[in-house]
This record gives structure tokens, C-alpha cells and sequence, in this order.
């Protein structure tokens, strides 16, 4: 597997889409929040979830997610996926993005690249752990992220 890139504009800049569950029951959400990387021995990708989100539970109950990214011309089709929740919308058919099934979870044809993960561990993040002023700035009042760590065991282009 080899994937280079510009790696700290991936997420933040770009976005990506972080999918969970199968061609039956799947939901989609944008994130610029993540990190790719090395953690025991294996090449990894972090993501994290607000408790509150609907791909939260998505995420809780499948061993697999994908974590896709787009070419810029998808960026306003990212801004609504990330807006909208799937509990209040069909995200699939209003995105007009292409549903792909790949090994053991979904993405889209318009990926420029998904890394398929096994989820390796989720950690709950506590505001008495983060520094007061990061605590108070994004989660005063809104939910907690959960922190994912997959293991990248495919990179479909």
C-alpha cells in the first residue's frame, strides 16, 4: 500500500467523508477532524465522532469504516453532508454521490481515494483530560467526540 500526499491539508482542508455499515444500512458524515499515521506496527487513520452525531452509532456498531476523500469540485456536496444529519434527511439520494460497497463497508465512485479500516480502538474524550481553554471553546454546551483509530487494511483509488 502506498498513499503521499500534502498529509496535514487532508482533514483539515479538504475534508473527507467517514462512512459505516454495509450496502443495507450505511450513513455518511463529513469530518476535518482526523490524522493518518503509525500506531502498533500498523498504518492507521483517526477520526472522531460527536456522541450526538447518527454515524456515531454507525461507527459503535461495525468492525469496519472507510474514510474517503474528494476532489474540490465535492466540496459543497461535503458541506452538506456534514450540516445534515441522516436522521433527518436521505443523504444518499440528496448527495448525488454514487454508493460503492468495498471490502466490509461502503464509499462513493466520486472517492478520489477511501482507506478501508478495521476499528482498533474508540476512546472516549473527556473535557477534565483537555486543556481548560480547547474544553470550554468546542464542547461548552455540545457534545464530547469519541475518538476511532482504524487500521488502514485497504487504500482503493
Amino acid at each position: 500500500m502506498e498513499f503521499n500526499t500534502e498529509i496535514f491539508s487532508q482533514f483539515d482542508k479538504k475534508w473527507a467523508l467517514l462512512t459505516a455499515g454495509d450496502k443495507d444500512n450505511f450513513n455518511t458524515m463529513t469530518v476535518s477532524w482526523g490524522g493518518l499515521g503509525t500506531l502498533w506496527n500498523k498504518s492507521v487513520a483517526t477520526v472522531y465522532v460527536r456522541t450526538s452525531r447518527y454515524t456515531h452509532e454507525y461507527m459503535d456498531n461495525n468492525e469496519f469504516f472507510t474514510v474517503s476523500f474528494y476532489p474540490e469540485e465535492y466540496k459543497k456536496t461535503l458541506g452538506v453532508l456534514g450540516s445534515k444529519s441522516g436522521r433527518d434527511m436521505d443523504k444518499m439520494h440528496d448527495s448525488g454521490l454514487t454508493a460503492k460497497e468495498v471490502s466490509n463497508s461502503m464509499t462513493f465512485e466520486e472517492a478520489e481515494v477511501t482507506f478501508v479500516c478495521k476499528k482498533l480502538l474508540k476512546q472516549c474524550l473527556e473535557k477534565e483530560n483537555m486543556n481548560p481553554d480547547l474544553a470550554k471553546q468546542f464542547y461548552d454546551g455540545d457534545a464530547l467526540h469519541d475518538m476511532y483509530i482504524g487500521e488502514i487494511v485497504d487504500i482503493i483509488r
